[in-house]
């Protein structure tokens, strides 16, 4: 646990006390005899969600205003011990990463006391309590979760796979010139049973007494990924659509250049195929309807195609729609089906990485004669490093998360990057939200001119204005950057020892 001292705990009681529950926060006295119990409910919702702080020894805001919330841990410090022993021991699997902080406060009645900050970060798991189910966070309490919820929860956060479900396909569809290719590279022998050898690869599942093709197989293998698994609800396909303009255009008739593509194949060969008709019509360039000139689309090849492999391997598999790219004058989309796997946001994605939401399919097609893949977690930031190279703006990562639409969207912007971006990137990631005199500072800008740039970096989903703010008071921060909590568990070190 970590100690602050009276001046740097300060704030942050301050904030905790302006602070609403929400998803991201929880207030709990201790004097509850079933305090422990509901303690752990929340510790296990928050990690089986966006993560989140509890605050332990403040009553919610029912209970009173201002400091006569401050209970302190000291109204039942047994009840804080047990919890820390059973946050190693009532957690499977155990949620990594829990920091706890101890702020020192005068509480209610005027005596010195302490509250504890506990951190429970977003967990790349699903979580459960032992002999007290799973659990999952509301808007601002907990639930127990239903069996199809935890399924659910459980293909989201990557923990299950559609790729390595079985299907009644028969072998025979299997045996492509794709196989054939393959099983040449890793010197398997033609007279062996297809199903023998991928069963040897974790491609095959015994059901009964019979040997099924996964899901993976198909994709991998089949010369129509699409149109065999259309019956579980399966689409394999990539649609390129090529728009004229900056938006797509929602009326009677579409800006669209030319009719939609649709690419198909085996994943090795669709990878192949989309990258190249992608490049295609990028190196072609792109004639501005405003001016009659052409403007060329300046993205390193080496970004657009670890753009595409990308949406091809990480996507859901169990969702029935194409991965989808648009091509505008000023950017491209890249869409692909399900939301990020594990703890990996459109904020950290640049540290992070990705993750392998289909191990089994990343691990086979870097066997291939020439992979499309290396898997070694150095692709996503590859594309910021030469994105910045070449002088245009990061890559930008959009989550939807409805369940209708479920989607991770990369868009690359054709845009020189000025060079202040950079500093106010950092700056952000630094200290928390920017505002313009920020900016001015930063910049040395006029107050006007900085708030045209602001404007115009929203207008690029570069940034995003906070919540609830009067115009005057208006700060800006990066999109899906988590503010209910910032700055209220830093200790303005990288100290581990805080870890539950």
């Amino acid at each position: 646990m970590i100690d602050l001292t009276a001046t740097q705990a300060e704030p942050r009681i301050a904030a905790l006390l302006a602070a609403h529950e929400s998803r991201t926060l929880e207030f709990k006295r201790l004097g509850d005899n079933k305090v422990v119990r509901k303690l752990l409910e929340a510790t296990c919702a928050f990690a089986n969600a966006q993560g989140g702080v509890l605050a332990l020894g403040v009553a919610d805001e029912k209970q009173g205003k201002g400091t006569a919330r401050l209970y302190g841990i000291q109204e039942n410090p047994e009840a804080l011990d047990e919890f820390q022993r059973k946050l190693r021991t009532q957690l499977q699997p155990p949620v990594e990463g829990i920091r706890l902080l101890r702020l020192p406060c005068t509480l209610r009645d005027g005596s010195a006391g302490q509250v504890v900050l506990v951190q429970v970060p977003q967990s790349d798991k699903v979580h459960s309590i032992v002999d007290d189910g799973t659990w999952m966070r509301l808007d601002a309490g907990n639930r127990e979760m239903t069996a199809a919820e935890i399924a659910e929860l459980s293909y989201r956060r990557g923990v299950r796979s559609a790729e390595s479900e079985p299907v009644a396909i028969d072998w025979s569809l299997l045996e492509t010139a794709t196989w054939a290719e393959f099983a040449a590279a890793r010197g398997f022998s033609r007279t062996r049973p297809v199903r023998e050898q991928m069963a040897q690869l974790g491609l095959a599942d015994k059901i009964g007494d019979e040997w099924l093709p996964r899901r993976a197989a198909v994709l991998l293998f089949a010369e129509e990924p699409g149109g065999l698994l259309a019956a579980q609800g399966t689409r394999a396909e990539v649609r390129l659509v090529i728009y004229e303009g900056k938006v797509a255009a929602t009326g009677a008739k579409p800006n669209m250049k030319k009719p939609p593509r649709t690419l198909r194949g085996p994943l090795v060969r669709l990878i192949d195929d989309t990258v190249r008709a992608v490049l295609d019509e990028l190196s072609a360039g792109v004639e501005l309807a405003s001016s009659g000139f052409k403007a060329h689309h300046r993205y390193p090849e080496r970004v657009v195609k670890e753009a595409i492999v990308n949406a091809v391997i990480h996507r859901d598999y169990r969702l029935n729609r194409d991965i989808l790219i648009r091509i505008f004058d000023d950017r491209i989309d890249v869409e692909s089906p399900g939301v990020f796997p594990g703890a990996i946001t459109p904020a950290n994605i640049e540290r992070a990485g990705s993750k392998a939401r289909n191990p089994l399919i990343v691990k086979t097609l870097r066997d291939f004669p020439v992979p499309p893949n290396f898997d070694l977690n150095e692709g996503v930031p590859m594309m910021f490093a030469e994105m910045a190279a070449a002088h245009l703006f990061p890559p930008q990562y959009r989550q939807q998360a409805e369940a209708a639409n479920e989607s991770v969207t990369v868009t690359l912007l054709n845009l020189d990057r000025p060079t202040v971006w950079d500093e106010v990137s950092d700056w952000i990631d630094r200290n928390g939200p920017l505002a313009n005199v920020d900016l001015c500072r930063i910049a040395g800008l006029d107050t006007l001119k900085a708030s045209r740039l602001l404007k115009t970096w929203v207008g690029q989903n570069l940034l995003e204005p906070l919540p609830d703010r009067a115009k005057r008071n208006t700060a800006y921060t990066k999109p899906s950057r988590p503010q209910a909590q910032a700055g209220l568990l830093s200790d303005g070190s990288d100290n581990k020892s805080g870890e539950a």
